[in-house]
């Protein structure tokens, strides 16, 4: 798929606000437990599991069987890392606690599963459940998810904890930041360490539904419309970037 610079402009900067990235870059990372919640984006799940092991943080995992699992295991086949491997756990959760235990050597008392839910509503309601239920500190939570759900996740995990009264200091890390380049004539995503990323098709349909879903009108996900999220403010450059692309040929793929 080729694209002109003023497209590739505005994919990436919406994609740049979508993958909201709070970590920080240097120093220790502090904070009570990682959520990982189910997606197919393999170097952003790896880049978890790399911090999960080092610093020895909780890591609980959320995903049952939804849209992405199949996406999730074709994924895992292109990585050098994990291609050998047979994955015949059904569910994203349980995927990525066999990620964990096989090729991170995370001891499993240091990691939780939540492997019922298919939607991202369902990940942090049962998150959220699961760690009421088992009474873990959750103060500060690390929170990482596909890296163009990860704006509109760290939203519904906020509006979970409100309904029940809960708190949390949620720290956004997509692990990488995508972007679109043009390479000799071809457009790629740039940003991963390995394989195991979105096609370009895909990778533009998500972002630009994201968009849609993140608006608060009859169409989207905030109190106006489906009732999922909270308001969100949008900056008006990434508005009028999504609109743009929309007006495209694009557009057709926000609908995907």
């Amino acid at each position: 798929m080729q694209t002109d610079n003023s497209t590739l402009s505005d994919i990436n900067l919406i994609s740049e606000w979508l993958s909201w990235d709070e970590l920080p870059t240097a120093g220790r990372v502090d904070a009570d437990l990682i959520v990982l919640a189910g997606h197919a984006v393999v170097p952003a799940i790896l880049g978890v599991m790399q911090l999960a092991a080092a610093t020895g943080i909780p890591l609980l995992l959320t995903g049952g069987v939804g849209h992405s699992t199949i996406l999730l295991k074709q994924a895992l086949a292109e990585n050098v890392l994990t291609r050998n491997a047979t994955f015949r756990q059904q569910s994203e959760a349980d995927i990525f606690f066999a990620l964990a235990t096989d090729f991170f050597a995370i001891p499993a008392s240091q990691l939780y599963v939540e492997n019922r839910s298919a939607n991202c509503g369902q990940n942090a309601d049962f998150t959220r459940d699961l760690i009421a239920g088992l009474g873990l500190k959750a103060e500060s939570i690390i929170l990482s998810q596909d890296p163009l759900m990860q704006r509109r996740t760290r939203e519904t995990f906020e509006f979970s904890w409100r309904q029940k009264a809960m708190t949390a200091d949620f720290v956004n890390w997509p692990v990488f930041v995508p972007r679109l380049v043009s390479v000799a004539g071809s457009t790629v995503i740039t940003g991963a360490q390995s394989a195991g990323i979105w096609d370009i098709e895909r990778f533009i349909s998500m972002a630009l539904g994201e968009m849609r879903r993140l608006q608060d009108d009859a169409s989207g996900y905030g109190p106006k419309g489906a009732g999922f999220i909270g308001h969100v403010v949008i900056p008006q450059g990434v508005v009028d970037a999504w609109q743009r692309m929309t007006q495209t040929t694009l557009g057709e793929l926000s609908r995907v």
